[in-house]
This record gives C-alpha cells, sequence and structure tokens, in this order.
C-alpha cells in the first residue's frame, strides 16, 4: 500500500510517500480501507518533532473509509466489512489501509460522505468538548475564538452560535473575516489592525468574555488572558504559533481569578461510550444542516507535503483534506 512516512523529525519535506507491507487486523482490530484523511496541526506538531512519536511513523491521526475486514474478538464492537467508519487520535490515516482498535471507530451515518466525515471528526469533536465540557456555553454567552477563519475556529464559531452563544472572532486578512462572519461570527477583528483587547472590551461594555478558545497559543495568550471576565475561561487547545512562557499563578488572581485549561481531545473520547456520542451529536448536525463543514481543500495523498505547508503558514483557510 501507498503511505506518507517520516523517518526524521523535520520540515514538510520529510514526509516521503512510499510502499509498505499491507497491514492486516489482529485481535480486537479492524482493517480500514481509507477514503480520505484530515490534516491538523497535531500532524505538524509529531512531524516536526514538538510532539516526539517513535520512527518510522506513518503520519496522520485522522481518517474515514469502509472496513475491508474484522479480525479475532473484534464482533462486539459491531463493524462488519462494507461498513463506513471514522476515527481520530490514532496513527496511520495518511495510508490506503489503516488497522484501528475497534472500540476506536465510529460509524458513519448515511448521507454523510467519507470526505466530509474526514474532514469534521477531530475538529468537530475537539469544538464540541470544548464548548460543552471545557466552558459550557450558554445562551447570551460571549466567547472570543482566536483563528476563527481557520478549520478549527470555523467549527467553534458554528457550535458556539448552536448553543446560543455570540462569538468574537479574530483573524488576519479581509478574505478571512468574511469567511468568519459567514460562518456566524458576530463581530470579527482583523488583529493586524486593531488592539485585539480594546475591542474586545468595547464590544462586551468592558466587561470580557465568559471564555477564550485559544489554538494559536505563545502570540495570543497576553491578549486572551486579558480579554477575560473575572472568572472567565482561557481554554488553551493547542499552540499553531508557538509554545506560551511559564505563567505565574497569580496572574490569574489578578486578572479576575479566571481559570486557565490546557485540554486535549484524547481526554475527552478515552470512554468508547463518550467517544460516540459526540460523533453522533456531530453527524447529526451536519445532517440537519446545523454544521456547515464545506470550507475545504481537497488534495491528493502525495501532497501531504504541500499540505503541511499551507498549514503551517497560514496560507490556508478551513480544513485541508488528503483523498486517496
Amino acid at each position: 500500500m501507498r503511505a506518507i512516512v517520516f523517518t526524521e523529525h523535520g520540515p514538510p519535506d520529510v514526509l516521503r510517500s512510499v510502499r509498505l507491507p499491507d497491514p492486516r487486523p489482529g485481535p480486537g482490530e479492524v482493517l480500514v480501507e481509507v477514503a480520505a484523511a484530515g490534516v491538523n496541526f497535531i500532524d505538524v506538531y509529531q512531524r516536526s518533532g514538538v510532539y516526539r512519536v517513535p520512527l518510522p511513523y506513518v503520519a496522520g491521526v485522522e481518517g474515514a473509509g469502509v472496513v475491508a475486514a474484522v479480525g479475532p474478538d473484534a464482533d462486539g464492537a459491531g463493524f462488519r466489512p462494507g461498513d463506513r467508519a471514522g476515527w481520530v487520535n490514532l496513527p496511520g490515516a495518511y495510508a490506503e489501509r489503516a488497522v484501528v482498535p475497534a472500540d476506536r471507530l465510529v460509524a458513519i451515518p448515511d448521507g454523510i460522505d467519507l470526505t466530509t466525515a474526514a474532514a469534521a471528526l477531530l475538529q468537530g469533536m475537539t469544538a464540541h468538548y470544548l464548548t460543552h465540557d471545557t466552558y459550557a456555553v450558554r445562551p447570551g454567552d460571549t466567547v472570543l475564538v482566536h483563528a476563527a477563519a481557520g478549520g478549527m475556529g470555523l467549527m467553534l464559531t458554528q457550535m458556539v452560535r448552536l448553543l446560543g452563544g455570540r462569538v468574537i472572532g479574530t483573524v488576519s486578512t479581509e478574505k478571512k473575516q468574511r469567511l468568519a462572519e459567514a460562518a456566524g461570527a458576530d463581530h470579527v477583528i482583523r488583529y493586524r489592525d486593531a488592539d485585539v483587547v480594546a475591542q474586545v472590551r468595547e464590544l462586551t461594555g468592558g466587561h470580557g468574555v465568559a471564555a477564550v478558545y485559544d489554538g494559536v497559543g505563545g502570540p495570543t495568550f497576553e491578549a486572551s488572558l486579558a480579554a477575560l471576565r473575572p472568572r472567565g475561561v482561557l481554554a488553551l487547545y493547542g499552540q499553531a504559533g508557538g509554545a506560551v512562557p511559564p505563567v505565574d499563578p497569580q496572574r490569574l488572581n489578578t486578572a479576575g481569578s479566571v481559570f486557565l485549561t490546557r485540554p486535549n481531545l484524547q481526554h475527552h473520547i478515552t470512554d468508547p461510550a463518550e467517544l460516540r456520542a459526540r460523533s453522533v451529536d456531530l453527524f447529526r448536525w451536519i445532517a440537519e444542516e446545523a454544521l456547515e463543514v464545506g470550507i475545504r481543500r481537497d488534495l491528493r495523498l502525495a501532497e501531504a507535503p504541500v499540505a503541511h505547508q499551507l498549514l503551517e503558514t497560514g496560507a490556508s483557510a478551513g480544513k485541508l483534506v488528503l483523498v486517496l
């Protein structure tokens, strides 16, 4: 089978298209013919060495496809050859075939195409736990979403609006502003042209926001902290722009008894029942057209280095997907 592998950490060109032996499912595992793989910042972190992984490594942690074979003792999960299924937070998605533990698969309902599923699973379930658990958005809440025109930002914006909240988004360009507004952002700040904190304070009558969803990290951290209302929540769910320096906890006191958390999707889907419940919500909203996953760019598997370059440089809007 074809697969995208890296044998050393480094820039996008360490990603190589190679031929590997076809995998076979072992006990409790399922073999999936991959139709599409989502491209995410965790892939960049793993490839670059920010997150260390064992080498050589088949890239990609989000995929969707058709079940080809079921290994011994995997029947209990209910998957059969021909079923459509997807997964997140497991390696091997940038490949023609992948072996996945049966209890980590989710069923993809009829009416949701496989490329859409691959584009939605990781970011959709991340947005789900952020808006339902990390800070449970309530009707009337105003939140700040950084990088609101990226795949994650667009998903978060829509989900906050589904829950009755208001969104202030940050973007870099006029084009991205239009994308964020189309997704439902109530106000969009172009951070290169405006003082984000001053704008947030003005838009909230001086109070600040209930929560900040920040996947950028170092470049936005100070503004995120300063934009919170007393007892607000800063959900630092990624570091696309670089790591945040060490923080004195006393700063959380002086900022208004605010909360700082660094959540991770894996800790919110470890229980198979919780994993599937989040996927059911996500696919239901997509099927009902309450959630749009239409802003994306599809590339071929061999274009994985291009996809990583686009993601790292901020040259893309929406979601990048590798199609097989």
